[in-house]
């Protein structure tokens, strides 16, 4: 071979290595579609990045997050759907959007809801559904604090409730699915419409309606239990109510995106999530709920189960995508756009 041409192979060699690099570098990493409190999700990606692989995030809703995973189905930006509502990450698997698999510690998780979720999804943490009340506020208005859903179906409590909108919100469609598992379709149906009435502000946010009520802008706002622990935490005058006619729950979840860029990634990261050393994350950064893995220690402050009237909440029929899709369709149509 002449130099010439040895010259022309090893300059050839040198652009093919280079054209590579960029798909070598995207192989380390990791893009996380991220459902609960942004604190948390800053401190995953900060805590997961010490492990060598670049890891992002974009945080929504839950409600939100599957419309995301619905439109980019064809071609995903997402590897790993981390937290939000358990219905939603159900619903995931179903249509094809995640791919459930049996982590290293399936195991060692929580009995209780591995069972519940049935192989659809991995669960992460779990906490009562309910609401948190402002005292202050309803003492000033010489208000009673409500304590049943009926109750906020009340028109003395009109304008001064916030709930999320079950569009984009997890925590909204299981304050709907869980009134209509205690009261019927029809019956629950008529007092969402009653509470809508004295609804004085949606969110598009799961946590917005307990920081709302904290700030006293309304007395009460619908939320998960770890929401309003984390107001109470940081000097709000609220506290959390478990309704006496039934509390739902959530089984707060992990889902690998089905097609995703980074699946090898993914997979690592769902395996790093539910060490208890990590798992420590969640509490401190705003999710005080109780963690998926059996030797996770449960912060004090989180409102036991054994303590509430939780319901026996059917994952399996309310993550079903007709049933999610033709209830939340319902509440558009028929609650959502009454006067108040």
């Amino acid at each position: 071979m002449t130099r010439r041409a040895s010259w022309v192979v090893l300059v050839g060699t040198v652009l093919a290595v280079l054209c590579a690099l960029p798909a070598w570098a995207g192989e380390n990493k990791v893009t996380i579609l991220c459902s609960p409190d942004p604190a948390w999700c800053e401190a995953v990606k900060r805590e997961f990045s010490k492990t060598g692989i670049q890891t992002e995030f974009v945080r929504l809703s839950s409600g939100a997050a599957l419309a995301r995973l619905r439109a980019e189905k064809a071609n995903p930006a997402f590897d790993v759907w981390f937290g939000g509502s358990g219905d939603s990450q159900w619903v995931a698997e179903a249509e094809g959007l995640a791919e459930f698999f049996r982590p290293k510690a399936w195991g060692e998780l929580r009995p209780q809801l591995t069972k519940a979720v049935d192989g659809h999804y991995v669960p992460l943490y779990t906490g009562l559904h309910g609401f948190g009340v402002n005292e202050k506020i309803l003492k000033e208005k010489n208000l009673p604090v409500p304590e049943t859903w009926k109750e906020l179906g009340d028109p003395k409590y009109k304008g001064l409730i916030a709930m999320p909108n079950p569009n984009t919100s997890g925590t909204g469609y299981v304050m709907m699915t869980t009134i209509v598992q205690i009261y019927g379709e029809d019956q629950g149906f008529e007092l969402i419409k009653a509470i809508h009435r004295n609804i004085g502000q949606y969110t598009r946010s799961g946590g917005d309606p307990s920081l709302l009520a904290g700030r006293g802008e309304v007395a009460v706002g619908v939320s998960f239990a770890n929401d309003v622990v984390e107001r109470g935490r940081k000097g709000f005058p609220i506290r959390f109510v478990g309704p006496r006619d039934g509390t739902g729950y959530e089984i707060g979840g992990l889902n690998l995106v089905k097609g995703g860029p980074n699946r090898a990634n993914g997979l690592k990261l769902i395996d790093w999530a539910l060490e208890p050393e990590n798992q420590k994350l969640g509490p401190q950064n705003g999710e005080v709920s109780i963690p998926s893995h059996s030797r996770s220690v449960i912060d004090p402050d989180v409102p036991r189960f054994e303590d509430a009237k939780a319901i026996n909440y059917d994952f399996g029929k309310y993550g079903t995508p007709a049933v999610r899709d033709g209830l939340i369709k319902r509440w558009t149509e028929q609650v959502f756009p009454l006067p108040k």
